[in-house]
């Protein structure tokens, strides 16, 4: 069986409900962590206590990873390519 058939190959319901669960955790796990790796970069403008206490540089490369990943996490939804492994 080549790989064309076996993406095309009909999925079970159950398979859909998964890949459907995982996609929607990916865009809400994708969102919090783009909007936590924003929140890094501007602490300033929200909190001067806390960034008062820490390294600027530090929040702003931990911010940038954040919103990287986060950005990934949405691809990775977008995409949908849980089950093409097994």
């Amino acid at each position: 069986m080549a790989l064309e058939e076996f993406e095309k190959e009909q999925m079970s319901d159950r398979e859909k409900g998964y890949i459907r669960m995982r996609s929607i955790m990916d865009y809400g796990m994708g969102l919090l962590w783009t909007a936590m790796g924003v929140f890094i970069i501007f602490i300033k403008k929200f909190s001067l206590d806390l960034a008062e206490r820490y390294d600027s540089g530090v929040f702003k490369v931990f911010g940038i990873v954040c919103v990287i990943y986060g950005i990934f996490r949405i691809y990775r939804g977008y995409k949908k390519k849980y089950l093409r492994d097994r």
